[in-house]
């Protein structure tokens, strides 16, 4: 279990919590630490836990029975996910990778249910979690068949700065070049090229660690 002090610290949806909903949920939760590169659940295991990244990045993608891979999204600190999962009861129909060396926080699917079934705030948190991530997955179905590289990373990108999943990023993602190619499909070569041309462009600045975002309305539309 973790502190309430930590809850409020990792989780912005625990500010609207009770006093005993949040000391609910903090004692449901545990926190483990992931090796960049190590597998944190693969696609078809039981991973019954609803999941905040503390700090670090997750990458969440699927391989289908063809073999093409597929990137879903990136998950950077202070995102959570999972939700889906749970009020399903199924196994995962994702890999979940750390891109880089990550901390979870995850909740048990017991506390996440008692939130679930007593906790107006946690509700209508979840309401608003599931349709910013309804409207993300099908922009990124349309991303791969209508967009070029350059326009789907921009897209892609856009979505990490999205204020309600991810609502600790601000306007500076802590992000290499290459952990932002293997989020978007995309060689290191290609997406240098990509964010180059986007500088360009005054959308974006690439700083020493990361990226800092200038137009992130233009970023989200790129390409139309």
């Amino acid at each position: 279990m973790i502190t309430t002090e930590h809850l409020l610290s990792i989780a912005r949806w625990a500010h609207d919590l009770s006093p005993s909903e949040r000391e609910r949920a903090a004692k449901g939760i545990v926190e483990r630490g992931f090796a960049q590169g190590e597998y944190i659940c693969h696609q078809g295991d039981r991973f019954d836990c609803w999941s905040g990244v503390v700090s670090g990045l997750v990458k969440v993608s699927a391989v289908s029975d063809t073999g093409k891979a597929v990137t879903f999204t990136g998950v950077p600190a202070g995102g959570w996910f999972g939700e889906g999962t749970l009020l399903k009861d199924e196994q995962r129909k994702y890999d979940l990778v750390a891109i880089r060396a990550t901390r979870l926080a995850m909740m048990n699917r017991a506390t996440f249910l008692w939130l679930f079934d007593n906790s107006v705030a946690f509700n209508r948190f979840l309401v608003h979690q599931l349709n910013e991530r309804l409207g993300q997955f099908i922009a990124v179905l349309g991303y791969d068949r209508m967009l070029d590289a350059q326009a789907r990373l921009a897209r892609g990108l856009a979505w990490m700065f999205n204020p309600v999943l991810y609502p600790s990023v601000g306007s500076y993602l802590d992000i290499s070049q290459e952990e932002l190619g293997l989020l978007s499909g995309l060689s290191r070569q290609m997406t240098n090229k990509c964010l180059r041309a986007l500088e360009d462009e005054g959308l974006l600045k690439i700083e020493h660690s990361g990226v800092r975002i200038v137009d992130l309305r233009r970023l989200a539309r790129y390409g139309e």
